[in-house]
């Protein structure tokens, strides 16, 4: 997300999520990565509209206390996964739903506090946990065997040297284990430096391990179950994504909610009827930040927008193809 001269933080693709959303009066919305507070506070600029936001980060709640405030109980903000979306807003009488916004991935704020641990360009703690809670990536880093190791960063950064970098991690913390993020990335750096105009060595390693930190890609596709859940018919799903990982779940679990995916000639014989779209997909997907967005705000640049529209038939359940692209794989099953 961008921020502003007078510290409003806005949005990759803000505008055209809310157009996607189609906002309506008196509508009831879910912002499930509530962050700084973009997505709900133009929300709630519709009149009479109500919004249920989630942040599993206690920094990000405790900030967005003063917009909860100022909007005068239209706004609710959970600290809470938004896994967990569809039984919280069930719980809280907030279903079903008019429309429901997710901005995946680490915030401007997260990556710019070095305590945090999620930059590689400055020091601090080798962290990462968005909640502050679970398996940090030190912990990861010092204590996973160097198959798992390398597995993560191959599969959740699709980084090349993957194998080379487990190896050195491994020899390495026999000798010291790895407490910092300048400790990792300058290990990196020395065993897969990358041709000058390349990006960091690290920032994929960095991705890999925030991701298994994290569990995002389940995160991610459990939060998309919920809202199918969750929406009522006519209700709209917008998504904004940062990189090929979670686009590509984006992308596969429309296709299959909107009958795009296998055809009837591609079935065996036997096999049952595909259950009748839950989403309808239209306009030209997916919309991407303008050059004028990407100028301002260059973390804007691998962003995409998906969306789509809930029908009135049932959820679907869910396709065992789809579970397997938010998990590393079966190590029986050898390497992609």
């Amino acid at each position: 997300m961008a921020m502003t001269s007078a510290g409003t933080h806005i949005p990759v693709l803000r505008d055209e999520a809310l157009a996607a959303l189609h906002l309506r009066r008196s509508g009831r919305y879910v912002d499930a990565t509530f962050g700084g507070g973009g997505y709900a506070r133009a929300i709630l600029a519709e009149p009479e509209t109500r919004v249920l936001a989630f942040d599993r980060d206690p920094t990000a709640v405790k900030a967005g206390e003063a917009l909860v405030d100022e909007m005068g109980g239209r706004l609710t903000l959970v600290e809470a996964r938004f896994s967990e979306l569809e039984d919280i807003a069930r719980a809280q009488g907030f279903a079903p739903v008019d429309g429901i916004v997710f901005d995946i991935g680490v915030s401007s704020l997260q990556f710019d506090e070095a305590e945090r641990g999620f930059s590689f360009r400055a020091e601090g703690p080798l962290d990462m946990r968005m909640g502050g809670q679970g398996r940090s990536a030190a912990d990861i880093v010092n204590a996973a065997d160097e198959e798992t190791l390398a597995d993560i960063l191959y599969f959740f950064g699709e980084e090349r040297a993957a194998r080379r970098i487990a190896r050195a991690i491994v020899h390495d913390r026999n000798i010291a284990p790895f407490e910092t993020t300048k400790a990792l990335a300058g290990l990196i750096e020395r065993v897969a430096p990358n041709r000058p105009g390349d990006i960091h060595p690290a920032t994929k390693s960095f991705q890999a391990l925030r991701i298994a930190v994290n569990e995002e890609l389940e995160e991610l596709l459990n939060g998309l179950i919920g809202a199918e859940r969750l929406l009522g018919e006519g209700g709209r799903l917008a998504v904004v994504t940062f990189h090929s990982l979670e686009d590509r779940i984006v992308k596969q679990f429309l296709a299959e909610r909107c009958g795009r995916g296998e055809t009837g000639s591609r079935r065996l014989p036997g096999e049952p009827t595909p259950p009748a779209p839950s989403f309808v997909c239209a306009g030209r997907q997916p919309v991407t930040p303008t050059s004028a967005e990407t100028a301002a705000n260059p973390r804007a640049r691998s962003a995409k927008l998906r969306y789509a529209t809930r029908t009135a038939a049932p959820a679907h359940p869910l396709d065992a193809r789809l579970a397997r692209l938010s998990r590393l794989p079966d190590r029986d099953k050898g390497k992609a």
